[in-house]
């Protein structure tokens, strides 16, 4: 992840550009979590605050940011409205409705729980069939690790189940759509359920708060199980050659529910 910028360290410029689409910028607030990007602010303006996030064009993130602009006019209202975009001297900067609140609590017996199975159920409901616009299939992102016909779908997922990805205010909001993608309705609430593993969840409490979410609840078992085996893998694959202190319980929690499901299938006769 590319060093966190503040409001001073970008060129002039760009400082001017901003502030002609949202007025004077009266002060900044940085924002340390959530993002993966350079530039990540709460702006104070005389209309109120703006999310402003965003990077160098030439950056490893660059592409991310064109991606979550492009795709923010298809999603549901559950998702901040992106307001302006501010491409120069070499920066790209989103300018987002500003969404107040918290990130919600996993672990076994929060209220918070509820509030994200629903959202959940929601979004799949409202993004099936995928808008019209241009995102990679699951099957092409997960090639060679799935049977495509296990995660083919035509629901626009978010992908990234973080809860730092999810604000609860007056009401939920979901975030940071840079890595969307098209398949099986399901396989937002699986990553989900892995959190909720990593949280404190046994396996089999995580597995009943997804089956909440009709789209999970109807997912053919072996494609989850599959599911859960390649996301074993692939997280095992990134945990060998870029290691990372995160990565390791979320590899532990899939390891868990893995062996879980295994652990349900029939014995062979």
């Amino acid at each position: 992840m590319s060093a966190r910028r503040q409001w001073n360290e970008l060129p002039a410029g760009v400082r001017r550009a901003v502030e002609r689409q949202a007025g004077e910028v009266m002060r900044t607030e940085s924002l340390p979590d959530g993002a993966s990007c350079e530039i990540a602010l709460a702006l104070h303006t005389k209309a109120g605050r703006i999310f402003c996030k965003g990077g160098r064009t030439e950056g490893p993130k660059g592409w991310l940011y064109r991606k979550e602009a492009r795709i923010n006019p298809f999603l549901p209202d559950v998702v901040p409205r992106l307001h302006w975009t501010v491409e120069r001297d070499g920066w790209l900067l989103l300018g987002f409705e500003y969404a107040p609140g918290r990130h919600p609590r996993l672990e076994p017996g929060s209220s918070d729980l509820d509030t994200i199975a629903d959202g959940l159920a929601t979004l799949a409901r409202e993004l099936t069939p995928c808008p019209p616009v241009d995102v990679q299939p699951f099957t092409e992102r997960w090639r060679g690790l799935i049977a495509p016909e296990m995660v083919r779908g035509e629901t626009l997922l978010h992908t990234d189940m973080t809860p730092r990805n999810f604000v609860l205010g007056d009401r939920l909001r979901l975030v940071d759509w840079s890595a969307p993608c098209r398949g099986a309705a399901w396989i937002d609430t699986a990553f989900m359920l892995v959190r909720l593993i990593r949280a404190g969840h046994s396996p089999a409490d995580a597995e009943r708060w997804a089956v909440r979410v009709p789209a999970f609840a109807d997912a053919d078992g072996r494609a989850v199980t599959e599911f859960a085996d390649a996301l074993v893998r692939l997280w095992t694959r990134m945990q060998v050659s870029a290691p990372a202190a995160h990565r390791g319980p979320l590899l532990d929690a899939a390891c868990e529910w893995h062996a879980y499901r295994l652990s349900r299938q029939p014995a062979p006769i």
